[in-house]
C-alpha cells in the first residue's frame, strides 16, 4: 500500500498494481510523482542453499515485513498534510463525522423546501424529495469508497479526487463549483446571519419585527457583528478542533427545523390557504418554475464538497480503513437529516400552501402569519438557533478555504504556518466575505443559477469518478447505474441553469450594490 502524498499524481499512483516503495516528494504539493516499483530494484542471484533451506523459513518473515511496511506507508503522512488544517489532526471518528455532516447538511436552505412544492404539488414534490435523497446518499457512498485508493493514497480534498479521475479536466470541472460551495456559502451565511440578528433584536427589544429600520444598527453593521463573531471562532486550528462547534450547530439546526414546522402545524393554516396555482402563467414559465423547484430540492442536500475533507481527519489502516467509521457516521446523520427535512417540507406546505413567501422561507412565514399568536420566547429562540447554526456552518464551509490559503504558504516556506499567518489569513477571508456580502446583496437571487452549475458536484461527478477509477466491467450493473445517474445529473444541471437564466431574463432581479436590506 502507498502513503498519502499530497504532491504526487494520484491518477498515476492508483494504476500501479504492484507494491511500491516510498519516493521522495517534490517541494510542490500541486503535482504528483509516481513511486518506483519495488520489482525494478536489481536482485542478487540466489544460491542453491538459499533456495532449498532459507526460502521456506524466510517466506513468512518476508510476508510479515511486507505487511508492516504497507501499514507504515498507509498511515504515514506527507509533511505538507501534517501542516494543513484539514489533515494535521487524524484523530477523528464516526461521532465527529456525524457532527460535521449534520452541521453542513442541514441549513437555512431547507426552510424554502415548501416553496418547491408550490410548483411540483404534493405527489411530485414528495417523489422528487425522496428520489434526490436516495440519489445523493448513493453518491456520498461512492465518494467515501473513493477516498482511499488500492495503493493506499488518500484523497482528502474533493479537487484532488477530481484531478485523479479526470486529470487536468478535473480541475476545470470542479474548481468553480467547489469555490462557490465554500466561499459562496460563507457569504450567504453572513447575509442570513446578520439579517436574523436584526430580526432577533426587533423581536426581543423593539417588540416588533415589522419596523425593521428602528434598530440602532444598520444592516451593514449587523453583517459586521456576525462576521466578527464568525472570525473569532475561525481561530480554532483544524477541522477536528471544531467538532464541538459542529455538534452545537447540529443541535441548533435540528432544533429550529423541528420548532418551526411543529409550531406552524400547531398554530394551523392561515385563512385563504390554497394548493392550486393562484395565477395563470405561460407553459414556458411553468416549466421554469418546475426546474427551479427541482433545484431547490437538489440544493437542500448539500455538503458533498466536504465529505472527503471530513473523512481525511480519520486515522486509517488496512484492518480498519477510514471508510468504515465515515459511512457509519454519515448513515446516522442523514437519518436525522431526513427526519428533519421531510416533515419540514410536507408540514410547511400543508400549513402555508401557495401563501409561502418567496424569500426567507418558513422562518419568514412563521413571523408573517403566526407572529402575533406565537410567544415571543419561541420566536426569539428560533431566530437565535438560526444564528447559531449560521455561525457554526461558517466554520466548516470556510475550512477548505483556509486549507487552500495555508497550502500556498507551506509550499513556499516548506514548513508549518506561524500562528500569526494562520490568524491573519482567516481574518482576511472574513473581511473579504463581508465585503462581498455588502457589495453584492443580491447574490442570493442568483442561487438558482450558481446552484445549477454546482449540482454535478453532488449528483454527477461521483458517478463518473467511480467509472474512471474503479473501472467496473462494461455493461455490468455498476457500470450502467453510474453512467445513467451521471448523465441524468449533467442533464438536470443544464436544465436548471437554463431555467434560472430564463427566470432572470423574464422576471428580472433587483440589483443594488452596497445597499443590503
Amino acid at each position: 500500500m502507498g502513503r498519502e502524498m499530497s504532491n504526487l499524481n494520484p491518477n498515476k499512483e492508483t494504476r500501479i498494481p504492484v507494491p511500491t516503495v516510498l519516493s521522495v516528494p517534490s517541494p510542490s504539493p500541486s503535482q504528483f510523482h509516481s513511486p518506483s516499483p519495488a520489482n525494478s530494484i536489481p536482485m542478487t542471484p540466489k544460491s542453491p542453499f538459499i533456495t532449498r533451506v532459507m526460502t521456506p523459513l524466510a517466506s513468512p518473515m518476508k510476508k510479515a515485513m511486507a505487511s508492516m511496511q504497507g501499514y507504515l506507508e498507509f498511515t504515514k503522512l506527507n509533511p505538507h498534510d501534517e501542516w494543513l488544517p484539514i489533515t494535521e489532526s487524524r484523530n477523528g471518528n464516526a461521532f465527529y463525522a456525524a457532527f460535521h455532516t449534520l452541521s453542513s447538511g442541514i441549513g437555512v436552505q431547507a426552510l424554502v423546501l415548501p416553496l418547491a412544492f408550490t410548483a411540483l404539488g404534493w405527489v411530485w414534490g414528495i417523489m422528487s424529495l425522496s428520489v434526490v435523497f436516495v440519489w445523493q446518499m448513493y453518491t456520498l457512498w461512492l465518494l467515501i469508497q473513493l477516498h482511499e485508493s488500492s495503493s493506499g493514497t488518500r484523497y482528502s480534498r474533493y479537487l484532488w479526487l477530481s484531478m485523479a479521475a479526470f486529470e487536468k479536466l478535473g480541475k476545470l470541472m470542479t474548481l468553480l463549483p467547489t469555490i462557490y460551495l465554500s466561499s459562496g456559502t460563507c457569504i450567504t451565511l453572513i447575509m442570513i446571519g446578520g439579517a436574523t440578528m436584526k430580526l432577533l433584536f426587533n423581536t426581543i427589544i423593539v417588540n416588533t419585527w415589522e419596523k425593521n429600520d428602528e434598530t440602532p444598527l444598520s444592516m451593514i453593521e449587523w453583517y459586521l457583528v456576525f462576521t466578527c463573531s464568525a472570525v473569532v471562532l475561525t481561530q480554532l486550528p483544524n477541522l477536528n478542533s471544531i467538532a464541538g462547534v459542529s455538534l452545537i450547530g447540529a443541535i441548533a439546526s435540528v432544533s429550529y427545523c423541528t420548532v418551526i414546522w411543529v409550531v406552524s402545524v400547531v398554530e394551523g393554516r392561515p385563512t385563504g390557504v390554497s394548493y392550486e396555482k393562484l395565477e395563470e402563467v405561460s407553459q414556458v414559465a411553468r416549466v421554469c418554475d418546475v426546474l427551479n423547484s427541482l433545484g431547490i430540492v437538489a440544493f437542500a442536500f448539500r455538503g458533498h464538497n466536504l465529505v472527503l475533507e471530513i473523512q481525511g481527519t480519520m486515522p486509517s489502516n488496512p484492518k480498519q480503513p477510514s471508510r468504515i467509521p465515515m459511512w457509519k457516521g454519515v448513515k446516522y446523520s442523514y437519518f436525522i437529516i431526513a427526519m428533519c427535512l421531510f416533515p419540514l417540507a410536507i408540514g410547511g406546505y400543508w400549513v402555508y400552501g401557495n401563501m409561502m413567501p418567496t424569500t426567507g422561507g418558513l422562518l419568514t412565514a412563521l413571523y408573517k402569519y403566526h407572529g402575533q399568536s406565537t410567544s415571543r420566547v419561541i420566536l426569539g429562540l428560533t431566530s437565535a438557533l438560526v444564528i447559531i447554526n449560521c455561525l457554526t456552518s461558517f466554520q466548516i464551509y470556510a475550512m477548505p478555504v483556509f486549507d487552500n490559503l495555508e497550502l500556498r504558504y507551506v509550499t513556499k516556506a516548506n514548513g508549518p504556518c506561524p500562528w500569526w499567518v494562520r490568524a491573519g489569513s482567516r481574518v482576511f477571508f472574513g473581511a473579504l466575505a463581508f465585503f462581498v456580502a455588502v457589495a453584492l446583496p443580491f447574490l442570493p437571487s442568483l442561487a438558482g443559477l450558481i446552484g445549477g452549475i454546482a449540482l454535478p458536484v453532488t449528483l454527477a461527478y461521483p458517478c463518473f469518478m467511480w467509472i474512471v477509477i474503479k473501472k467496473p466491467n462494461v455493461y455490468s450493473k455498476m457500470w450502467w447505474l453510474n453512467w445513467i445517474l451521471g448523465c441524468l445529473g449533467m442533464i438536470l444541471s443544464i436544465l436548471l441553469v437554463l431555467g434560472a437564466i430564463w427566470t432572470i431574463v423574464t422576471r428580472g432581479i433587483e440589483v443594488h450594490f452596497f445597499n443590503p436590506k
